[in-house]
């Protein structure tokens, strides 16, 4: 690792050594500009002190701690993915039939390992594991978590924001011994803990408690800390709508119903902006600071969607809701309904999509009602 300098001539290492040098105690400290800073900081609202201080649970606290270490170990390896040779497919299929990436393979132990270790989760649904977990009950606690453990994989090797989403369940009898899918086959209503941290530009988990009457909570990692920090409460899509923003795959408009179409068509011909990542969890973010709507609804090839109820529909249709949003289905199994109030036939089903300001999805919805 020490520089190789024979080749040069005497003369040039002398020069170059001597510039090494340092030249006096005055020039020294013309570095200290370049020290962080960090004579103010002297308070830290934390994810474990913010957990502490708003819930009464200290099951549920120990439960999400060990979701958010989940999250800052799924975050370091997607920012080592190439170095650390993470690119690329792992060679089998999920439960839904994406193909695996190996950091989908890595992140769902990553969560499996975290929450089964926490004491505090009976039933574990994953959408890379065909089967639910039953965490034994040495281990077992009264929660049941179903999460995406790293959604929007297929952006991986192109470097894009990529995310893990989740919600959390108490189970029908917390005192029972006896735990099984039935305690996490419920509708949305049901959810004690929505959830997703986004790997971007920056790491942000944002959290929404069904007992926390502040509504969603978004909180940043400091790497210098290792920590998520608190940064903004109470967080609400913007008055009026906000943005003119729609965000949906319109390479599948050929396989559309006639509402969809005509809804997609007046966004723009108002002049709305189109904008579409590919990871749910980024474009629900955007959608919730910004304003505007995400759409992925039932097509003619997917008629249930492609969106999981579980772990993506739920969880997503709380925290939008909770904003100040709506989250509907759209015309799904014969009726408009909201999300939320599906019952899920599996721990794998699918739903269609439709997240948003009241201003869009609204607008969505009044083509389905002038259809009928």
């Amino acid at each position: 690792s020490v520089e190789d300098v024979s080749a040069e001539t005497s003369d040039v290492a002398y020069k170059r050594l001597h510039l090494r040098r340092p030249s006096s105690m005055p020039e020294a400290r013309t570095t200290r500009g370049s020290v962080e800073d960090v004579s103010a900081e002297q308070d830290f609202m934390n994810l474990g002190r913010w957990l502490m201080e708003n819930t009464s649970d200290k099951e549920l606290t120990v439960l999400m701690a060990q979701l958010g270490l989940a999250c800052k170990a799924t975050s370091r390896a997607c920012a080592k993915a190439g170095i650390a040779g993470l690119f690329g497919l792992a060679g089998e299929v999920n439960s839904t039939g994406d193909d695996q990436k190996k950091l989908d393979v890595l992140s769902d132990e990553i969560f499996v390992s975290a929450l089964i270790n926490s004491g505090a989760c009976a039933v574990l649904v994953s959408e890379e594991r065909d089967e639910a977990i039953i965490v034994p009950e040495e281990k077992a606690g009264r929660f049941c978590v179903a999460f995406d453990p790293l959604d929007g994989s297929s952006n991986i090797d192109c470097n894009v924001s990529t995310g893990t989403i989740f919600a959390v369940y108490e189970k029908l009898h917390p005192d029972s011994k006896d735990s099984s899918e039935a305690d996490i086959l419920r509708t949305g209503t049901d959810i004690v803990v929505a959830g997703y941290c986004m790997y971007g530009a920056a790491t942000e988990l944002v959290l929404c408690f069904r007992s926390n009457d502040a509504g969603v909570e978004r909180f940043s990692l400091d790497p210098s800390l290792g920590e998520f920090i608190h940064t903004h409460t109470a967080v609400k899509i913007p008055p009026g709508g906000g943005k003119k923003i729609y965000s949906c795959n319109e390479g599948n408009s050929c396989n559309w119903d006639a509402p969809i179409l005509d809804a997609v068509a007046q966004f723009k011909a108002e002049g709305y902006s189109a904008r579409y990542v590919g990871s749910m969890v980024s474009d629900v973010h955007r959608t919730i600071l910004y304003g505007g709507i995400y759409i992925y609804p039932a097509d003619k090839k997917s008629a249930k969607g492609k969106l999981r109820v579980l772990y993506e529909g739920f969880p997503m249709a709380l925290i939008v809701e909770t904003a100040g949003g709506i989250g509907s289905t759209g015309l799904f199994q014969g009726k408009v309904q909201r999300m939320l109030d599906l019952v899920p036939g599996s721990i794998h089903d699918r739903c269609p999509v439709i997240l948003g300001s009241p201003r869009d999805v609204k607008l969505v919805l009044s083509k389905y009602e002038a259809g009928n």
